[in-house]
């Protein structure tokens, strides 16, 4: 049966975690030959994933990832969309009935849910991915830690600052290994830009800037109230955001897995600074050494749509930080790019690749034994190998929340047209009990000019 508890896979993992315990830097994976006959991964060692959401990203990116793992099966799915839930999982038993020969093994064992807690019962589910909407991270992910889960968790994590603060510390009360769903530590040029930075290669650093796309599409007539779809559990999406009449354009396309229209509304999402940011900014603070911690003053402008449109995010933007050490950062709507630049040269990176330097010997250096060195594997590589050692993950809960809080940031001194105070220790704003109540709860809506 789907759920029953599998005591061969549960010894698997309490040994391993035993024997890699100290080596959280660079967790070993468990050789598949070890673990099986034939050099294959045997059924009860494979870590077995639950996926809560499975619209857009899950299917067309996520789900397939997982999909290329022999130590990985999912077990289950979940969304409030009949339709969604339907294809995924036909989706899961199509794709491991064809990975055997009979085709019989695995037909049947993906359980579908309508609701998350379902799943999250299930004592068989190791791990699982939560790609919802934004307004639905960090209560799922709480509850999956709460659970007893290791979570792989979407970008951007959270939707508040003050929110990333009980995430993080929730995963390590629970003890549980927890990974931001993002691929770009796993992009050579980024990878290389960072371990060049941080091994001194362009001096000291002083400055940097980061791009980002500006949102597509973000104006949007006003949209009247519609009947709920059929295939839609409308309560259960809105969730903990405020009630709202149903419209389309605030939800996702019927039957489709086209872009949705809450990654445009600030009921649901922050837009481009916190969605693309998360990736970009995560560079940034992995370059600066500064992924633990955060700037101590921000200030920054930008564009909202009119106030007549539905969506509501920011179209465009650019926000001035500095940090205690003097490193300045601009971050702003513009193509995908970061630039490092030192007192001995300058060196970039563009999405989706191409990397340059001045001066170009830069390039050409090589990292050596004693230096920094970051481990290169992919997103979700990264996070099953910590499943199996209980190391952790190049991108764990705090790394993450401290992320996405520079976003965050940048956006709270936008809404506020102000230059800003920032205590990174105490996550506070000095002296601005305006500025601390957008830490605490998420900004609904924009600043008008």
């Amino acid at each position: 049966m789907a759920n029953e508890l599998s005591p061969n896979r549960r010894a698997f993992l309490r040994r391993a975690a035993t024997a890699a315990a100290a080596a959280w830097a660079a967790p070993t994976i468990i050789p598949a030959r070890a673990l099986g006959a034939g050099g294959k991964t045997s059924s009860g060692n494979r870590i077995s994933v639950g996926m809560i959401g499975v619209g857009r990203q899950a299917c067309l990116v996520n789900m397939k990832q997982f999909f290329a793992m022999p130590d990985v099966q999912i077990q289950a799915v979940c969304d409030v969309d009949s339709w969604r839930l339907a294809n995924a999982r036909k989706a899961v038993d199509s794709h491991y009935a064809k990975a055997t020969k009979s085709g019989k093994y695995w037909t049947g064992l993906c359980k579908a849910y309508a609701d998350f807690h379902e799943l999250l019962a299930r004592q068989d589910i190791d791990a699982v991915m939560i790609s919802t909407p934004d307004h639905w991270h960090v209560p799922m992910a709480i509850a999956a830690v709460e659970a007893g889960k290791d979570v792989s968790l979407e970008k951007p994590i959270t939707r508040t600052i003050a929110q990333g603060r009980r995430l993080t510390e929730a995963v390590s009360k629970h003890g549980r290994v927890f990974r931001v769903d993002s691929e770009f530590r796993s992009k050579e040029n980024f990878h290389r830009i960072c371990e060049l930075v941080r091994n001194g290669r362009i001096g000291k650093l002083r400055a940097i800037q980061v791009g980002v796309p500006a949102g597509d599409n973000v104006v949007c007539p006003p949209c009247p109230e519609m009947t709920v779809p059929e295939e839609l559990d409308y309560k259960n999406w809105l969730g903990p955001a405020p009630r709202a009449p149903y419209t389309l354009n605030r939800v996702h396309p019927r039957r489709s897995y086209g872009r949705p229209g809450w990654m445009r509304h600030l009921d649901y999402c922050d837009g481009m600074i916190t969605n693309w940011g998360a990736h970009l900014v995560d560079i940034v603070q992995w370059g600066n050494g500064s992924q633990r911690t955060g700037p101590v003053e921000v200030e920054g402008h930008g564009e909202y749509p009119p106030a007549e449109s539905f969506w509501n995010v920011l179209k465009t933007f650019e926000v001035a930080y500095r940090f205690a050490d003097g490193v300045s950062l601009i971050y702003k709507t513009d193509k995908p790019y970061v630039r490092f630049e030192g007192s001995k040269g300058w060196i970039y990176g563009e999405f989706p690749r191409g990397i340059k330097a001045h001066p170009e010997s830069i390039l050409q250096s090589k990292i050596g034994p004693d230096e920094i060195h970051f481990p290169f594997k992919s997103d979700k590589q990264d996070f099953i190998d910590a499943v199996k050692t209980r190391g952790q993950t190049l991108q764990d809960a705090e790394v993450g929340h401290r992320t996405t809080s520079l976003c965050h940031l940048g956006h709270i001194a936008i809404r506020m047209g102000q230059r800003l105070k920032w205590d990174p220790d105490k996550e506070r704003f000095a002296n601005n009990d305006a500025a601390n109540e957008f830490v605490d709860g998420p900004i609904r809506e924009p600043k008008r000019s």
